[in-house]
């Protein structure tokens, strides 16, 4: 049941110098659900688990406990700025609030840039699933047509509102957590072939210096899979009682979403019929040859549909953070195309114009690999450092905020604590965004060993260049 919009919603948001024209209609349990199908657990793993195998073997499952805590830490500002702040939009409409204008637009540039290439990311890592799912062998062009039509459909689906919305993210948690439970619970009991002391096993990487390298380079995966939470912020104004339900259910999305990760990979590390293939990279889709020997060929297709499900969710989830932020950055005529951007469609209630934008870019970069497949893969790798980026430019802003007096009035704070955990999260921010930016692979081109640094510079200072000779910042409604 759909809570009832409290007289409080308005007068926050009226307090704000705002007035929603939203359907006020997303219950906590499918706000909560959006945040979860963005993280997406399995969509995670299963897209970067070979990888993460490879980098730093077994052990590489402990960096979902070190992330998870680390993102836990930033989770817990957000809940205290969202709180105070229950806007749409998230990022932008906090860091405009506890710093000003140009912060605010350079936060947002920067969170949106990271939305689109993320859309085009995982409808591309979908798209092999996908094919594997239909028997047919598409090659790389087919896998981006297919990677098309799953923006092209999740963009349709997102276009019929947030009644519609809410009720797929809810779909989709069921989907994924159940399929987690089962396939995890399933690979645990009749399919486990490898002892759990391998998670402490390095089986060799790192040995003729340190293991610690490998060890940060495969911390990466986890780091891919604990971001999303921030997405039940981003449709404040579609959620009844926001100030209380959205922290809350920010939290929810790290425990329940990280320990579905963590369970999923343990399954997957214990099941793997030939760990050093795996790691060696001669079984170069670990994942597959996994599920197949544990359940044969029918059985790994049945879990396909889940996996498609929970790619096709997740889009969906991505998509409707990033139209929020585009709408609520347009809605303060703070970018090109306010005028279309920042207006709600009269019947779905959902920002039409602002959706088929973040429909529209993510399929052009996916389209690129038609005939630049690096260029994909280099413009893809800002994806997940441009979120963290981002994230860390709302904690620099609560502790640049706190210093200036800022203490936070909504329904849920830190108290005496904020100080301390908004330097941590800070410090534990800083830390994976260099993590996560350093070249770590000198046999490949410049473009794609220095992928993340070379598209985090050309997006922040484009970001620079518009704000400097365009000002948006002083047509500012709001």
């Amino acid at each position: 049941m759909t809570e009832k919009p409290s007289a409080n919603d308005t007068e926050q948001l009226e307090a704000l110098g705002l007035k929603s024209e939203f359907d006020r209609s997303m219950s906590f349990w499918e706000n909560f659900s959006l945040g979860f199908t963005y993280l997406s657990p399995v969509v995670g793993v299963y897209s970067v688990f070979a990888m993460a195998i490879q980098a730093g073997g077994p052990p590489m499952i402990w960096n979902y406990l070190i992330v998870g805590l680390g993102q836990f830490l930033v989770c817990l500002v957000f809940g205290e700025v969202v709180s105070q702040y229950p806007i749409s939009g998230g990022i932008y409409p906090w860091a405009l609030r506890l710093v000003g204008e140009r912060y605010a637009w350079i936060s947002a540039w920067v969170y949106a840039w990271a939305l689109f290439t993320t859309v085009a990311a995982v409808a591309v890592g979908g798209a092999p699933f996908l094919n594997h799912l239909l028997g047919i062998e598409l090659g790389e062009t087919g896998f981006i047509w297919i990677a098309v039509a799953m923006i092209l459909l999740s963009t349709l689906l997102n276009l019929s509102g947030t009644r519609l919305l809410a009720k797929v993210a809810f779909f989709g948690f069921f989907c994924e957590l159940l399929g987690a439970i089962v396939v995890g619970g399933y690979l645990l009991f009749f399919a486990k072939v490898n002892s759990i002391s391998i998670l402490w096993d390095n089986f060799g990487i790192g040995s003729d210096t340190s293991y610690m390298p490998a060890f940060l380079a495969s911390s990466v995966a986890a780091m891919f899979c604990y971001y999303g939470f921030e997405a039940c912020g981003d449709v404040a104004e579609e959620t009844p009682n926001a100030s209380s339900a959205i922290p809350k259910s920010m939290r929810m999305t790290i425990y329940i979403g990280g320990g579905a990760a963590t369970f999923i990979c343990l399954a997957l590390l214990l099941a793997v019929p030939d760990l050093n293939k795996a790691i060696s990279g001669e079984d170069s889709d670990p994942v597959t040859s996994t599920l197949v020997s544990a359940m044969g060929d029918t059985g790994y297709k049945l879990v396909i549909l889940v996996v498609m499900v929970s790619f096709l969710s997740c889009l969906l989830s991505l998509q409707a953070a990033a139209s929020r932020l585009l709408f609520s950055f347009g809605r303060d005529g703070m970018v090109f195309g306010s005028k279309y951007l920042g207006t709600l469609s009269d019947r779905s209630k959902v920002p039409t114009n602002a959706l088929l934008v973040t429909g529209i870019i993510p399929i052009i970069i996916a389209s690129i690999g038609h005939w630049l497949q690096d260029a994909v893969t280099t413009i893809i790798s800002f994806a997940s450092v441009g979120i963290y980026i981002a994230f860390q430019m709302v904690v620099i802003g609560a502790l640049y905020a706190r210093n200036k007096g800022w203490k936070p009035g909504g329904s849920f704070t830190l108290g005496r604590w904020g100080l301390i955990v908004n330097v941590i999260a800070l410090v534990y921010g800083l830390l994976a965004v260099a993590n996560m930016i350093w070249p770590r692979t000198p046999e490949e081109p410049w473009y794609i060993d220095y992928g993340m640094i070379f598209t985090s510079l050309i997006v922040i200072g484009s970001g620079f260049l518009y704000l400097i000779f365009a000002k948006p910042n002083l047509n500012r409604k709001y």
